[in-house]
């Protein structure tokens, strides 16, 4: 099958090339390494010393003697990417291609509109050009969990039957983002529903919880394949941020009472769901969401599991509650459904079986490249302000591991 992944450089955007090439699909990439440039801009850098994109391709065509075509450009150039949807004529389209990061979003209005305009406007070029030159090719597109945000009632995965005044309807889940960022993947779902319904085009809006891990077997057979590992305010998660704190030996940073519950799945399990949703798409004038997570916690379970794994490794682990620096309930009801993946066949992995190998070893590995201030949250909600000194509410004194 012929593949195509915007926002190939990324994350999940370079495992996945590799994942779906050793498969033996036709894959090419597509990037203008904004991520990168971000990093650069905020002083930051991932934990893990990544190649260049032609270095990537180079080495995994001498390690596996496959081929990964890179196409280096911007998505919001319309000319750019209907070029490459028009020539390469994908049969699947697997969108990572966009800023992921609520903090980022967050920073100033600046910083909010290049969210909204790399995000929004780069997704309907895509669909566009889909329209024009690939109408039968499936879009796969990375949304969030975060689009519903914590509302009192259980999430279903993208769609709710409501009955009204005596009538029913099954309609677009009610979304609750809880940044601009999260706001561009609701902007986001609203606009390939509707190029679906209008163009008939097919799509499968993967509404993903927090990803961990860089283990994969593509990236096992050579450090130069290694995917980034992002532990900075803007771009690390809560579980990436948590291991490097630990082995950093900076106290764990809960954002407030640390009840904040959220969906978390390995990043294998991430590939497992794309190729579920590529090897069964959806038929033609549809857009089918699955929430994409194998387990939720809260933070304070999190550092919990941090601290546990720590201690097996010799690693004594602080634990700090941190002046909140979102806006956000802190304490909720969180209950998504998350089904239709597993229907499809997912296996999942699970954190306590893996910590240890897939994040904390690997820290342990790169520990000299731990940038310290670039840990501690300072972007904030209300104000905008990034004060020099952040407010520690307490200290939590962590369990004593157990005789067994």
């Amino acid at each position: 099958m012929r593949v195509l992944i915007l926002g190939g450089d990324g994350y999940l955007g370079w495992s996945t090339a590799m994942y779906f090439s050793n498969k033996g699909h036709e894959v090419a990439t597509v990037d203008n390494f904004l991520r990168r440039t971000m990093h650069l801009e905020r002083g930051t850098d991932s934990l893990t010393p990544i190649q260049n994109m032609h270095q990537r391709v180079d080495a995994w065509k001498e390690v596996t003697g496959k081929t990964i075509t890179s196409f280096i450009g911007d998505i919001t150039d319309w000319e750019f990417i209907s070029g490459i949807i028009r020539d390469f004529k994908p049969e699947a389209i697997v969108h990572y291609g966009e800023v992921p990061s609520a903090p980022y979003s967050m920073i100033d209005v600046h910083h909010a509109v290049h969210v909204h305009d790399n995000n929004v406007n780069g997704t309907l070029n895509v669909l566009w050009a889909m329209h024009q030159f690939a109408p039968d090719a499936h879009l796969i597109k990375l949304g969030t969990m975060g689009e519903y945000g914590t509302p009192n009632i259980d999430i279903e995965e993208g769609y709710i039957e409501i009955e009204h005044n005596g009538r029913k309807d099954t309609l677009p889940f009610p979304k609750q983002p809880g940044s601009f960022y999260h706001l561009t993947k609701v902007h986001d779902s609203n606009n390939i529903s509707f190029a679906c319904r209008i163009w008939g085009l097919k799509a499968t809006d993967l509404n993903q919880g927090v990803v961990y891990g860089i283990e994969t077997d593509e990236a096992n057979l050579d450090d130069r394949l290694l995917t980034r590992f992002d532990y900075d305010e803007c771009f690390g998660t809560a579980l990436n941020r948590f291991c490097v704190q630990a082995v950093a030996g900076i106290p764990l940073t809960l954002y407030g009472k640390g009840a904040q519950t959220r969906g978390y799945l390995n990043i294998r399990d991430t590939l497992q769901c794309v190729e579920l949703a590529m090897l069964n798409p959806p038929a033609g004038g549809k857009m089918r969401v699955f929430n994409q997570f194998t387990e939720s916690f809260s933070v304070h379970q999190l550092a919990m599991l941090v601290h546990e794994a720590s201690q097996k490794v010799g690693i004594d682990v602080q634990i700090a509650h941190y002046e909140n620096p979102r806006v956000e309930a802190e304490v909720h009801y969180y209950n998504p459904k998350h089904s239709n993946l597993l229907d499809l066949g997912l296996k999942p992995r699970y954190l306590q079986e893996s910590l240890v190998e897939s994040v904390i070893q690997r820290v342990v590995q790169y520990k000299d490249r731990i940038i310290d201030e670039a840990i501690v949250p300072r972007i904030r909600w209300q104000s905008g302000d990034q004060p020099e000194k952040v407010h520690i509410l307490e200290y939590e004194k962590a369990p004593s591991p157990s005789a067994d």
